[in-house]
């Protein structure tokens, strides 16, 4: 008998890619046997990269891991995910305040799709304090974020903040 093969989507805007959004991957992928990291149309943010930079920047550096996908999506979450064959949708929590909204989220896309699962991970300690508007926030006032982010994302960032030289 041969094994099903475990799909899972994590979605998010990912504006920008933090090392805590990794630490949530590389952690999914000890449960899954795939990850698709969705790279979702959020309209009510306003992205710093575009939605191509994001899926581009998240495409390099995980372009070693045949057993992730990088995809742009702008409908319906369960949806997507049952096209995927997923069988999961993975969230990562940092903190008592991510509850609420991820728990609310959970229940609809449960009521809307009852054969996709919703998994929650709690961030690892050391990224706890790390989002993206912080990073994004911290990079404006030249704030180092380099430890925050991979590397890729760092060089980006500081393009897109850098001072306009007169």
């Amino acid at each position: 008998m041969t094994e099903k093969s475990k799909t899972a989507i994590y979605p998010g805007s990912f504006d920008p890619l933090t090392n805590g959004h990794i630490d949530i991957i590389e952690r999914a992928l000890e449960i899954f046997d795939k990850v698709i990291i969705a790279v979702m149309h959020n309209p009510s943010k306003k992205a710093v990269f575009t939605m191509d930079e994001r899926v581009g920047m998240i495409e390099e550096i995980f372009s070693d891991h045949p057993d992730i996908e990088v995809e742009s999506h702008g409908g319906l979450l369960v949806d997507y995910a049952k096209t995927k064959h997923a069988v999961a949708i993975v969230r990562g929590m940092r903190a008592i305040s991510d509850f609420e909204s991820e728990f609310q989220m959970a229940l609809m896309n449960r009521k809307l799709n009852k054969e996709i699962q919703s998994v929650f991970l709690m961030t690892g300690f050391r990224w706890i304090f790390t989002s993206s508007s912080i990073i994004k926030e911290a990079v404006q006032f030249g704030g180092d974020v380099s430890d925050m982010v991979p590397p890729i994302v760092h060089e980006k960032l500081i393009k897109k903040y850098s001072p306009i030289k007169k």
